[in-house]
């Protein structure tokens, strides 16, 4: 596999800043799926894909995301194009003979505990691989933990086995965040080589 130019990486890695604020442009369902398709292709423990996504792109949609947000997060999700509720399906063993059919792996979970674990782990794999993805078609990504993860579960995800980790909101940048990009750790501090 050939290495990626240097301009590849500065878009995915080293220029790419987390988005506060966007274009006034949709980003259009056909934009949207793309992306949920390239960020199923990440890996996952015996081709589990956990990750579940709810798009939210309408004014009603925001309006019943708009009681969970922190004061912080409200404004810049009221005027993102588009916000995902970026979620993990505990109840991912029933796909597992599709998506793996070269051995009935559902045993492997058996219980809740079991399936919840392995599901945030793998969905969070995958969502790291949709904030590449989205940067990757263009869009600008605001990823946040500042939710009420309840009121989240309550609204948008009753009676799925689908719970929620993060949100992130999305569209085409309109200008490059404010400030410089803010440090970040050297190799020697993140990093052990044994």
């Amino acid at each position: 596999m050939p290495r990626i130019d240097d301009a590849a990486l500065d878009q995915l890695f080293r220029t790419a800043r987390s988005h506060p604020g966007f274009a006034d442009r949709p980003v259009g369902e056909a934009v949207l799926g793309e992306l949920t398709r390239l960020a199923l292709l990440a890996p996952s423990g015996f081709n589990q894909q956990p990750l579940r996504i709810v798009w939210v792109t309408s004014p009603e949609g925001k309006a019943r995301l708009a009681p969970a947000l922190s004061r912080g997060n409200h404004d810049k999700t009221m005027a993102a194009p588009a916000t995902a509720i970026v979620c993990w399906d505990v109840n991912f063993t029933d796909h597992l003979p599709t998506v793996w059919p070269k051995a009935d792996v559902r045993s492997y979970y058996p219980d809740e505990e079991a399936r919840r674990g392995s599901a945030r782990t793998n969905a969070l794999i995958q969502a790291g691989a949709m904030i590449v993805a989205a940067r990757a078609l263009g869009l600008g990504v605001g990823p946040m933990g500042g939710f009420d993860r309840g009121k989240v579960q309550a609204e948008f995800l009753a009676g799925t086995g689908w719970e929620p980790a993060f949100l992130m909101n999305l569209g085409w940048p309109a200008t490059e965040p404010e400030g410089p990009r803010l440090p970040r750790l050297s190799v020697e501090q993140a990093a052990r080589f044994v």
